[in-house]
């Protein structure tokens, strides 16, 4: 379709032709780039309805529930790859072979240590800081070790910054869960998988042995997989925007960090576990279900339906399952755990949900999971943070390849005061 073209008619003006473009899938787009030359451009809040970049590596239909990473669907990777395979397919385009996969993941653990230096960060945070703002702060000050000129123009540079960030980030997490606590920190294991060296380093204590529980250790690196990247969302678009003034890739994924942080991108599963808190108990449940119902009444379910899937959230099958075996094999009582699986048998059953296709989504499960293997909810978006590292990373890389890629900036639609003449009504000394 690249010799179509779209005409905007504008009054009092010549009709401006503008290109269609087609991707492998999705809608076509018209190529608006050129309509500043013709003394206009678009007003799109929120970009709902304009693409800021061309991308090879995650492609989303909400309408149908499609979520593909390289052409992969979420669901076949989840079930049949470890993370650290989708972190290859995502970082290089092809899944890996099994000697890249080795390669791969030699690499991967070479760097999982941080700096000893690096643990007086800890101390400069009060005990009570958000796990959050420890990591934005400590993921900065990755720059700081790595102060050697960085020629981000050099692809096997940018190979190991996102070596380094995918090693790194969860010994980076574990030891912010640690701080928060009181507990030393826990050295991580390279004899161990991704997802098991992380929970040694949350869970682990230096005066006892720590076995991983191989159920809980594949739902984890489930949990990584499935959070890995989607596509242009706030935090993906931060470090974009970051990385186009050239900026220091560690600087750029601490600001997608910071922006994950607002409760209207990552903090989803921590409300959802805030909510069920605030529920209490299953005798309360219909109470509940009734306010969500009740249009008029500000109290909704977190945890079901999705802003950018409107029919199911292909994420939220293979977590259901998964949370299931965790709950089935730990064994807990725990009434929020209780409250979690009733509401999700009303959701999946009341024809008021069904109908409008209020599923429970990936956040519900994920959150459910994380609480069932004591991880705290003020540690789920940095869990969240972690697993998106590696998509942060490819998008920065993509763009940063990019011979198109330019400095963001965005226009505005300016509703100030007009040009006026100023004068000072200050009495001068």
């Amino acid at each position: 379709m690249a010799d179509q073209k779209a005409t905007l008619h504008l009054p009092g003006k010549e009709p401006i032709e503008l290109p269609i473009a087609s991707g492998t899938a999705g809608y076509d787009v018209i190529d608006i780039s050129s309509l500043g030359s013709h003394g206009y451009f678009t007003y799109d809040p929120g970009f709902m309805a304009t693409a800021s970049c061309r991308s090879e590596i995650t492609y989303i239909d909400g309408d149908l529930g499609i979520l593909l990473h390289r052409g992969y669907p979420i669901d076949q990777l989840a079930q049949d790859a470890n993370y650290l395979e989708v972190c290859y397919l995502l970082l290089y385009g092809e899944a890996p072979t099994a000697k890249q996969y080795e390669e791969f993941h030699r690499n991967i653990m070479r760097h999982t240590m941080v700096h000893e230096q690096l643990s007086s960060f800890f101390k400069g945070y009060r005990r009570d800081a958000h796990p959050m703002a420890i990591v934005c702060g400590v993921i900065a000050g990755l720059s700081a070790f790595y102060h050697d000129p960085m020629d981000i123009n050099d692809a096997r540079h940018r190979e190991i910054a996102a070596h380094r960030l995918v090693a790194k980030m969860p010994t980076i997490a574990a030891m912010a869960y640690k701080y928060s606590i009181g507990q030393p920190f826990v050295y991580p294991r390279n004899d161990l998988s991704y997802a098991g060296n992380f929970l040694q380093m949350m869970f682990a204590v230096p005066c006892e042995d720590y076995k991983v529980n191989p159920i809980v250790e594949r739902a984890m690196d489930r949990i990584f997989t499935l959070h890995a990247d989607h596509e242009q969302n706030a935090s993906t678009s931060t470090v974009r925007l970051s990385g186009s003034s050239g900026a220091n890739p560690f600087a750029c994924i601490a600001a997608g960090i910071a922006s994950l942080w607002g409760p209207a991108h990552g903090g989803a599963n921590e409300a959802c576990l805030m909510m069920l808190e605030e529920i209490g108990s299953v005798d309360r449940i219909p109470e509940y279900v009734e306010k969500a119902k009740d249009k008029d009444d500000p109290f909704r379910l977190m945890g079901f339906g999705h802003r950018v899937y409107k029919n199911f959230d292909p994420r939220a099958t293979v977590m259901r399952d998964t949370c299931h075996e965790v709950l089935d094999d730990l064994k807990i009582q725990d009434p929020l755990l209780d409250v979690a699986m009733e509401l999700e048998r009303i959701a999946l059953s009341d024809p008021y949900f069904v109908e409008r296709k209020l599923y429970p989504n990936v956040d519900f499960y994920s959150g459910i999971i994380l609480k069932a293997i004591g991880i705290p909810t003020s540690m789920f978006t940095v869990i969240f943070a972690l697993a998106r590292t590696v998509g942060w990373m490819s998008h920065w890389n993509e763009m940063i390849s990019d011979p198109k890629q330019k400095i963001g900036r965005p226009r505005q639609l300016y509703t100030g005061a007009a040009q006026r003449d100023f004068k000072t009504q200050v009495e001068k000394k």
